[in-house]
């Protein structure tokens, strides 16, 4: 997801447009039972990849099937189109706008992208959707520990809502550090790890729409911030930044 980010970022910043094929593969949604052995061929060893002659810049980005284009001629992103159709059986999705469960908008001065879809999904999930919304990922007054509270009988109900909510960090900065905290209990989590957990989904409940907003300006700096907390963890006494 960082390489599909850093992707979309340049194509907006350098102003050029995103584009999305799917790979008609029907052997993924097989079912195989005898054992099968294969060697990728030399030159799709690749994830991703550029392709540069003269003045003209292609980038591919592949996920299994599912493929992004973006480069400087269109021409020639039209040809690479027709090449991988001859070999592979394609659909041209035409412009990008919906990849790994992250959704592409365009606007006028730049690009948002955002998990809506599976923001949603997530509360309906974990029967929050109607939930008293949350201001703040974490509940500030409460310092987690690591063997405060009751046991969960069923760990793998928190352990399935915190990776749910890894995947969230992609477009949603703003909790990751929530995310990060939660993790750290998960192989024995309890109560209030749980409620914890639940607090994030209550921040969600917020605004599902939010995501990350791209900017059409060429500048590409970036700005940091950073905050220490001394000896913030309950458990190791150590600081938190």
């Amino acid at each position: 997801m960082t390489t599909v980010r850093t992707l979309i970022t340049l194509a907006v910043k350098k102003g050029l447009n995103l584009y999305q094929l799917d790979v008609n593969n029907a052997f993924l949604h097989g079912d195989l039972n005898e054992e099968v052995s294969m060697t990728l061929p030399q030159s799709l060893a690749v994830d991703s990849q550029n392709m540069r002659k003269g003045d003209s810049l292609v980038f591919v980005a592949i996920y299994v099937d599912d493929v992004i284009l973006t480069g400087t001629d269109l021409e020639k992103i039209n040809s690479l189109k027709s090449f991988l159709h001859d070999q592979f059986k394609i659909n041209d999705l035409g412009r990008l706008h919906y990849f790994l469960g992250v959704r592409n908008i365009v606007q006028a001065d730049g690009v948002l992208i955002s998990q809506r879809k599976f923001t949603t999904d997530l509360l309906k999930e974990f029967d929050s959707f109607n939930c008293k919304v949350a201001t703040s990922p974490l509940d500030y007054t409460e310092k987690l520990k690591a063997i405060d509270g009751e046991l969960l009988s069923d760990p793998t109900h928190y352990r399935k809502l915190i990776g749910k909510l890894n995947f969230f960090t992609n477009t949603r900065m703003d909790i990751a550090y929530s995310v990060q905290h939660l993790n750290q209990f998960m192989k024995t989590p309890r109560e209030p790890h749980l409620k914890a957990g639940y607090h994030v989904l209550r921040y969600l409940r917020q605004d599902p729409t939010m995501g990350i907003f791209i900017s059409n300006k060429p500048n590409l700096t970036i700005s940091a911030y950073c905050d220490s907390d001394w000896a913030a963890c309950p458990d190791s006494s150590k600081s938190v930044s």
